[in-house]
């Protein structure tokens, strides 16, 4: 497997991409994660705006739904993990170029927060918030109502991580990564989309795979 790796990274991008795809299929069978150390696998960049970020532990993690809702809440990371959940496997796309395919998500779904909360007439958007004291992102309420948004608490059938942005992070399937807000606190029902932290910096809001953003990445359905 170290002379696949070299390999890899000799011949670039199309045997790195050929072998990102034959790991993927063996990953979801694998439950020992070795896997995820194999060389040529196509892992995950690791990105904050923030200089640092605090640790939350399982105990004293919390999430809140609040603004235009009828039933203000506050989750430990317990109370989501008694929700019911949703495991899906899909492709991860960054704007920047990089693809993980076929990765496993798990966690509640945004809508089923929404509506346990009691959305209010007059909301049109949501709003997120993470521990770094930094990083935003919004969508629209019908986007957020897909049953593609997540709100996640396990990656690779583990719990995300601090480096992955747990314990709790967004995963906004079918579009650019810089939606899946990492380190997740706060979700804000709005009367308006607010940009995030990368739209005010020039990229596309609606940030859908290949229809956004001027990329042409196949779509992630």
């Amino acid at each position: 497997m170290l002379g696949l790796g070299a390999v890899g990274v000799a011949v670039g991008a199309p045997l790195q991409d050929s072998l990102n795809g034959v790991f993927a299929g063996v990953r979801e069978k694998d439950p020992t994660g070795i896997t995820g150390l194999l060389p040529g696998y196509g892992d995950f960049r690791f990105y904050s705006v923030a200089p640092s970020v605090p640790q939350r532990t399982a105990a004293d993690y919390r999430l809140t739904v609040d603004g235009l809702v009828a039933r203000p809440t506050a989750y430990t990371l317990a109370d989501l993990q008694g929700l019911p959940r949703t495991r899906m496997v899909k492709d991860v796309q960054c704007v920047t170029g990089w693809r993980v395919p076929r990765t496993p998500f798990t966690g509640v779904r945004l809508s089923h927060l929404l509506d346990a909360a009691g959305v209010k007439p007059g909301a049109k958007a949501v709003r997120f918030t993470c521990f770094d004291g930094v990083y935003t992102e919004s969508l629209t309420l019908d986007q957020a109502r897909r049953p593609d948004m997540l709100v996640a608490y396990a990656m690779d059938d583990r719990p995300v991580t601090h480096a992955h942005g747990g314990p709790v992070r967004l995963y906004a399937a079918p579009m650019y990564f810089y939606k899946s807000a990492k380190w997740l606190s706060g979700i804000t029902v709005t009367d308006r989309v607010q940009p995030g932290y990368w739209e005010e910096r020039g990229y596309d809001v609606d940030a859908w795979v290949g229809r956004s953003n001027g990329r042409d990445d196949a779509s992630i359905d």
